[in-house]
């Protein structure tokens, strides 16, 4: 499955001059919501992700995704895996897990995002599924930008990252971009000006 030719397909692989949520530059971002917009898309995309998790054998009982961004590709990958979803969300700046879901003592759960930078979101999920009683057994998303160290690949993990050492990684792709510091910013000095995602209809 070639990863970056669906998101290129899908307008998700985005090329201009990029404000990160970290404060960073990019001169590219990845939009996953344009690929999961496609119900089969989607699909594809976590069935492939349930087989690379089932081939490593872990064992799982409740996929939970930070919301928003993780909530479609976490649900997907719970469908295809055959097991419960949940998901944490953000309340008045604190990540939460309400809405009546619960987590069981020793509950073991993966948390899955649609990509992983740092990880900084999936693991405050997965410090709240933990305080709740569950074991975090493992992290997934469809897309890795190369900061953390994913199950299958050369890349090695990148100081930044912060998904713990002791459990495994699963993502589809490796996507390496260049991320700039403002004062820094070659794009700056050309004159650009750096937007955030979603501010121009993107």
């Amino acid at each position: 499955m070639q990863i970056e030719t669906i998101y290129k397909e899908a307008n998700a692989l985005l090329e201009g001059h990029f404000l990160l949520s970290s404060g960073k530059h990019s001169r590219f971002y990845l939009q996953s919501a344009k690929v999961l917009e496609d119900p089969k898309v989607a699909e594809e995309l976590a069935v492939a992700l349930a087989k690379m998790i089932q081939a490593y054998g872990l064992e799982i009982d409740t996929v939970c995704s930070p919301a928003l961004g993780g909530v479609l590709a976490g649900y997907e990958l719970a469908r295809a895996l055959g097991k419960r979803f949940i998901f944490a969300e953000r309340v008045g700046g604190e990540m939460t897990i309400r809405r009546g879901f619960d987590v069981k003592k020793g509950e073991k759960i993966l948390v899955c995002e649609d990509i992983i930078t740092t990880g900084g979101s999936a693991l405050e999920a997965a410090n709240v599924a933990q305080s709740m009683g569950g074991i975090i057994v493992g992290f997934a998303a469809l897309a890795n930008r190369g900061f953390c160290k994913r199950v299958g690949s050369d890349l090695e993990a990148k100081p930044t990252c912060k998904l713990p050492n002791d459990a495994p990684f699963f993502a589809l792709a490796d996507f390496e971009f260049d991320i700039y510091d403002p004062s820094d910013c070659p794009l700056c000095k050309e004159g650009s000006i750096a937007y955030k995602p979603g501010s121009r209809g993107n």
